[in-house]
Protein backbone atom coordinates (compact mmCIF):
# COMPACT_ATOMS: atom_id res chain seq x y z
CA UNK A 1 0.00 0.00 0.00
CA UNK A 2 1.24 3.45 -0.90
CA UNK A 3 0.97 6.42 1.46
CA UNK A 4 0.16 9.80 -0.04
CA UNK A 5 0.29 12.86 2.22
CA UNK A 6 -1.70 15.66 0.60
CA UNK A 7 0.15 18.98 0.61
CA UNK A 8 -2.64 20.87 2.32
CA UNK A 9 -0.25 23.40 3.87
CA UNK A 10 0.76 24.63 0.43
CA UNK A 11 -2.89 24.66 -0.60
CA UNK A 12 -3.88 26.75 2.42
CA UNK A 13 -1.06 29.21 1.73
CA UNK A 14 -2.46 29.74 -1.75
CA UNK A 15 -6.08 29.81 -0.59
CA UNK A 16 -5.52 32.58 1.96
CA UNK A 17 -3.95 34.84 -0.70
CA UNK A 18 -6.85 34.41 -3.13
CA UNK A 19 -9.80 36.77 -3.43
CA UNK A 20 -12.64 35.43 -1.28
CA UNK A 21 -14.92 34.73 -4.23
CA UNK A 22 -12.48 32.13 -5.59
CA UNK A 23 -11.66 30.35 -2.33
CA UNK A 24 -14.70 28.07 -2.17
CA UNK A 25 -14.08 26.47 -5.54
CA UNK A 26 -10.36 26.15 -4.85
CA UNK A 27 -11.18 24.25 -1.68
CA UNK A 28 -13.79 22.19 -3.53
CA UNK A 29 -11.86 21.27 -6.66
CA UNK A 30 -8.24 21.31 -5.46
CA UNK A 31 -8.22 20.53 -1.74
CA UNK A 32 -11.09 18.01 -1.70
CA UNK A 33 -10.46 16.36 -5.07
CA UNK A 34 -8.05 13.69 -3.68
CA UNK A 35 -10.88 12.59 -1.35
CA UNK A 36 -13.58 12.60 -4.03
CA UNK A 37 -14.03 8.81 -3.90
CA UNK A 38 -14.39 8.94 -0.11
CA UNK A 39 -17.00 11.69 -0.35
CA UNK A 40 -18.89 9.76 -3.03
CA UNK A 41 -19.03 6.64 -0.85
CA UNK A 42 -20.67 8.61 1.96
CA UNK A 43 -22.99 10.38 -0.52
CA UNK A 44 -21.42 13.82 -0.40
CA UNK A 45 -21.21 15.34 -3.91
CA UNK A 46 -18.26 17.58 -4.74
CA UNK A 47 -20.76 19.84 -6.51
CA UNK A 48 -24.40 20.17 -5.44
CA UNK A 49 -27.00 18.91 -7.90
CA UNK A 50 -28.84 22.21 -7.51
CA UNK A 51 -27.75 25.70 -6.36
CA UNK A 52 -27.50 25.89 -2.57
CA UNK A 53 -27.85 22.11 -2.25
CA UNK A 54 -25.87 19.69 -0.12
CA UNK A 55 -22.26 19.36 -1.24
CA UNK A 56 -18.72 19.00 0.05
CA UNK A 57 -18.61 22.64 1.19
CA UNK A 58 -21.69 22.21 3.36
CA UNK A 59 -20.51 18.82 4.64
CA UNK A 60 -17.07 20.06 5.68
CA UNK A 61 -18.55 23.04 7.52
CA UNK A 62 -20.84 20.65 9.41
CA UNK A 63 -17.83 18.48 10.26
CA UNK A 64 -16.02 21.47 11.76
CA UNK A 65 -13.65 22.52 8.98
CA UNK A 66 -12.65 26.18 9.07
CA UNK A 67 -14.43 28.40 6.56
CA UNK A 68 -11.88 29.40 3.92
CA UNK A 69 -12.88 33.05 4.29
CA UNK A 70 -11.50 33.16 7.86
CA UNK A 71 -8.13 34.55 6.78
CA UNK A 72 -6.57 35.73 10.05
CA UNK A 73 -7.61 32.68 12.10
CA UNK A 74 -6.63 30.42 9.23
CA UNK A 75 -3.18 31.91 8.69
CA UNK A 76 -2.40 31.70 12.42
CA UNK A 77 -3.43 28.04 12.51
CA UNK A 78 -1.51 27.33 9.32
CA UNK A 79 1.68 28.77 10.82
CA UNK A 80 1.38 26.40 13.79
CA UNK A 81 0.85 23.40 11.51
CA UNK A 82 3.98 24.40 9.59
CA UNK A 83 5.98 24.91 12.80
CA UNK A 84 5.19 21.43 14.10
CA UNK A 85 5.68 19.90 10.62
CA UNK A 86 2.29 18.22 10.66
CA UNK A 87 2.92 16.21 7.52
CA UNK A 88 6.07 14.67 8.99
CA UNK A 89 4.18 13.75 12.17
CA UNK A 90 1.44 12.18 10.08
CA UNK A 91 3.82 10.20 7.88
CA UNK A 92 5.81 8.89 10.86
CA UNK A 93 2.62 7.94 12.74
CA UNK A 94 0.91 6.21 9.82
CA UNK A 95 4.02 4.24 8.86
CA UNK A 96 4.31 3.09 12.48
CA UNK A 97 0.65 2.05 12.48
CA UNK A 98 1.07 0.16 9.21
CA UNK A 99 4.09 -1.64 10.65
CA UNK A 100 2.51 -2.75 13.93
CA UNK A 101 -0.67 -3.86 12.19
CA UNK A 102 1.31 -5.82 9.60
CA UNK A 103 3.14 -7.69 12.37
CA UNK A 104 -0.28 -8.81 13.60
CA UNK A 105 -1.36 -9.84 10.09
CA UNK A 106 -3.72 -6.89 9.66
CA UNK A 107 -3.81 -4.28 6.92
CA UNK A 108 -5.78 -1.50 5.31
CA UNK A 109 -7.29 -3.00 2.19
CA UNK A 110 -6.55 -0.16 -0.20
CA UNK A 111 -3.91 0.46 -2.85
CA UNK A 112 -3.17 3.95 -1.53
CA UNK A 113 -3.81 5.63 1.81
CA UNK A 114 -4.51 9.35 1.38
CA UNK A 115 -3.94 11.60 4.39
CA UNK A 116 -4.84 15.26 4.64
CA UNK A 117 -4.51 17.71 7.56
CA UNK A 118 -7.13 20.46 7.50
CA UNK A 119 -7.80 23.50 9.65
CA UNK A 120 -10.71 23.29 12.08
CA UNK A 121 -13.06 25.98 13.27
CA UNK A 122 -12.05 26.19 16.96
CA UNK A 123 -15.54 27.29 18.02
CA UNK A 124 -17.35 24.49 16.19
CA UNK A 125 -14.95 21.93 17.66
CA UNK A 126 -14.89 23.37 21.18
CA UNK A 127 -16.43 20.12 22.49
CA UNK A 128 -13.50 18.10 21.18
CA UNK A 129 -10.86 20.64 22.23
CA UNK A 130 -10.26 21.84 18.68
CA UNK A 131 -9.55 18.60 16.88
CA UNK A 132 -11.22 15.58 15.34
CA UNK A 133 -10.70 13.17 12.46
CA UNK A 134 -12.37 10.94 9.92
CA UNK A 135 -11.11 7.50 8.93
CA UNK A 136 -14.29 5.59 8.21
CA UNK A 137 -13.44 4.71 4.60
CA UNK A 138 -10.36 2.48 4.04
CA UNK A 139 -7.76 4.43 2.09
CA UNK A 140 -8.61 7.86 3.50
CA UNK A 141 -7.76 9.70 6.72
CA UNK A 142 -8.52 13.34 7.43
CA UNK A 143 -7.30 15.26 10.48
CA UNK A 144 -9.29 18.40 11.25
CA UNK A 145 -7.49 20.52 13.82
CA UNK A 146 -6.98 24.03 15.08
CA UNK A 147 -3.58 23.41 16.70
CA UNK A 148 -2.94 24.49 20.28
CA UNK A 149 -1.00 23.39 23.35
CA UNK A 150 -3.63 20.83 24.31
CA UNK A 151 -4.18 19.00 21.05
CA UNK A 152 -0.77 19.16 19.34
CA UNK A 153 0.74 16.42 21.59
CA UNK A 154 -2.32 14.25 20.88
CA UNK A 155 -1.98 14.29 17.08
CA UNK A 156 -0.30 10.85 16.78
CA UNK A 157 -3.00 9.33 18.99
CA UNK A 158 -5.92 10.65 16.94
CA UNK A 159 -4.25 9.64 13.67
CA UNK A 160 -3.81 6.14 15.11
CA UNK A 161 -7.49 6.16 16.13
CA UNK A 162 -8.56 7.00 12.58
CA UNK A 163 -6.09 4.48 11.14
CA UNK A 164 -7.74 1.77 13.22
CA UNK A 165 -11.07 2.62 11.60
CA UNK A 166 -9.40 2.04 8.22
CA UNK A 167 -8.28 -1.40 9.37
CA UNK A 168 -11.54 -2.36 11.10
CA UNK A 169 -13.60 -1.43 8.04
CA UNK A 170 -11.26 -3.47 5.85
CA UNK A 171 -12.64 -6.56 7.62
CA UNK A 172 -16.13 -5.47 8.75
CA UNK A 173 -18.67 -3.60 6.62
CA UNK A 174 -20.22 -0.37 7.84
CA UNK A 175 -23.99 -0.37 7.31
CA UNK A 176 -25.07 3.24 7.83
CA UNK A 177 -28.76 2.43 8.15
CA UNK A 178 -28.41 -0.68 10.31
CA UNK A 179 -25.49 0.10 12.60
CA UNK A 180 -26.44 -0.56 16.22
CA UNK A 181 -25.42 1.25 19.38
CA UNK A 182 -23.49 -1.89 20.32
CA UNK A 183 -21.60 -1.89 17.03
CA UNK A 184 -20.76 1.80 17.21
CA UNK A 185 -19.47 1.83 20.79
CA UNK A 186 -17.13 -1.06 19.97
CA UNK A 187 -15.91 0.55 16.73
CA UNK A 188 -14.89 3.65 18.70
CA UNK A 189 -13.67 1.72 21.73
CA UNK A 190 -11.35 -0.40 19.60
CA UNK A 191 -9.96 2.65 17.81
CA UNK A 192 -9.23 4.51 21.04
CA UNK A 193 -7.78 1.36 22.63
CA UNK A 194 -5.40 0.95 19.68
CA UNK A 195 -4.34 4.60 19.99
CA UNK A 196 -3.79 4.31 23.75
CA UNK A 197 -1.83 1.07 23.29
CA UNK A 198 0.58 2.92 21.01
CA UNK A 199 0.74 6.36 22.60
CA UNK A 200 -0.59 6.03 26.16
CA UNK A 201 -3.98 6.65 27.72
CA UNK A 202 -2.92 10.17 28.69
CA UNK A 203 -2.95 11.00 24.97
CA UNK A 204 -6.56 9.88 24.55
CA UNK A 205 -9.11 12.43 23.46
CA UNK A 206 -11.53 14.25 25.77
CA UNK A 207 -14.25 11.93 24.49
CA UNK A 208 -13.18 9.12 26.86
CA UNK A 209 -12.36 11.04 30.04
CA UNK A 210 -15.44 10.42 32.20
CA UNK A 211 -15.66 10.36 35.98
CA UNK A 212 -16.80 7.07 37.52
CA UNK A 213 -20.33 8.20 38.35
CA UNK A 214 -21.06 9.53 34.87
CA UNK A 215 -19.51 6.44 33.27
CA UNK A 216 -21.63 4.04 35.35
CA UNK A 217 -24.78 6.04 34.62
CA UNK A 218 -23.96 6.08 30.89
CA UNK A 219 -23.42 2.31 30.90
CA UNK A 220 -26.90 1.82 32.37
CA UNK A 221 -28.53 4.02 29.73
CA UNK A 222 -26.63 2.33 26.90
CA UNK A 223 -27.35 -1.15 28.32
CA UNK A 224 -31.00 -0.63 27.34
CA UNK A 225 -30.07 0.62 23.87
CA UNK A 226 -27.43 -1.81 22.53
CA UNK A 227 -29.69 -3.13 19.77
CA UNK A 228 -31.11 0.21 18.62
CA UNK A 229 -30.39 0.70 14.90
CA UNK A 230 -29.98 3.61 12.51
CA UNK A 231 -27.32 6.30 12.40
CA UNK A 232 -29.54 9.15 13.66
CA UNK A 233 -30.88 7.09 16.57
CA UNK A 234 -27.46 5.69 17.44
CA UNK A 235 -25.85 9.15 17.28
CA UNK A 236 -27.92 10.29 20.27
CA UNK A 237 -26.17 7.66 22.39
CA UNK A 238 -22.72 8.22 20.91
CA UNK A 239 -22.50 12.00 21.02
CA UNK A 240 -24.75 12.95 23.94
CA UNK A 241 -27.62 15.38 24.43
CA UNK A 242 -25.95 18.68 23.50
CA UNK A 243 -24.88 17.41 20.08
CA UNK A 244 -28.19 15.57 19.63
CA UNK A 245 -30.11 18.82 20.10
CA UNK A 246 -27.80 20.68 17.71
CA UNK A 247 -28.15 18.01 15.03
CA UNK A 248 -31.87 17.45 15.47
CA UNK A 249 -31.58 14.01 17.10
CA UNK A 250 -33.65 12.88 20.08
CA UNK A 251 -31.74 13.48 23.38
CA UNK A 252 -31.54 10.42 25.63
CA UNK A 253 -30.08 11.87 28.84
CA UNK A 254 -26.35 11.44 28.22
CA UNK A 255 -23.27 13.63 28.55
CA UNK A 256 -21.12 14.62 25.60
CA UNK A 257 -19.51 11.59 23.87
CA UNK A 258 -20.96 9.07 26.33
CA UNK A 259 -20.93 6.32 23.71
CA UNK A 260 -17.21 6.83 23.10
CA UNK A 261 -16.42 6.63 26.82
CA UNK A 262 -18.57 3.52 27.32
CA UNK A 263 -17.06 1.91 24.23
CA UNK A 264 -13.52 2.52 25.42
CA UNK A 265 -14.33 1.17 28.88
CA UNK A 266 -15.99 -1.91 27.35
CA UNK A 267 -13.03 -2.74 25.11
CA UNK A 268 -10.58 -2.16 27.95
CA UNK A 269 -12.57 -4.51 30.19
CA UNK A 270 -12.65 -7.09 27.40
CA UNK A 271 -8.88 -6.92 26.98
CA UNK A 272 -8.29 -7.25 30.73
CA UNK A 273 -10.74 -10.11 31.26
CA UNK A 274 -9.72 -12.19 28.23
CA UNK A 275 -6.02 -11.40 27.93
CA UNK A 276 -6.56 -10.69 24.23
CA UNK A 277 -4.47 -8.09 22.42
CA UNK A 278 -5.99 -5.10 20.66
CA UNK A 279 -4.97 -6.78 17.39
CA UNK A 280 -6.89 -9.96 18.25
CA UNK A 281 -9.88 -7.87 19.33
CA UNK A 282 -9.82 -6.02 16.00
CA UNK A 283 -10.82 -9.26 14.25
CA UNK A 284 -13.76 -9.96 16.59
CA UNK A 285 -17.40 -8.98 16.23
CA UNK A 286 -18.86 -6.32 18.47
CA UNK A 287 -21.20 -8.94 19.97
CA UNK A 288 -18.26 -11.11 21.08
CA UNK A 289 -16.48 -8.17 22.68
CA UNK A 290 -19.60 -6.94 24.47
CA UNK A 291 -20.40 -10.44 25.77
CA UNK A 292 -16.92 -11.22 27.09
CA UNK A 293 -16.33 -7.73 28.51
CA UNK A 294 -19.07 -8.48 31.07
CA UNK A 295 -19.73 -4.73 31.27
CA UNK A 296 -23.38 -5.22 30.39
Amino acid sequence: MNLHIENTLQHYEKLFTMVESKRENFFRYTMMRPFERMWNIINVPIVATQPGGYDVIMATKMLGFLDGKETSIGQAGLEKLKQIDINHIAEKTILHCINVMAKAGLEVKADTLHFGAYLADPQKLAYTKGYTGFGGIPGYIQLIIYPDGYNIPKIPSIIAHEFHHNVRFSYFDWDHGNVTVGDYIIIEGLAESFASALYGEEMSGPWVNFDEEDLMYSIEVIRQALDIKGFAEVSSYMFGDDIAKEQGYHPVGLSYAAGYAVGYHTVQEFLKKTGATIYEATRLSSAEIIKDSKVF
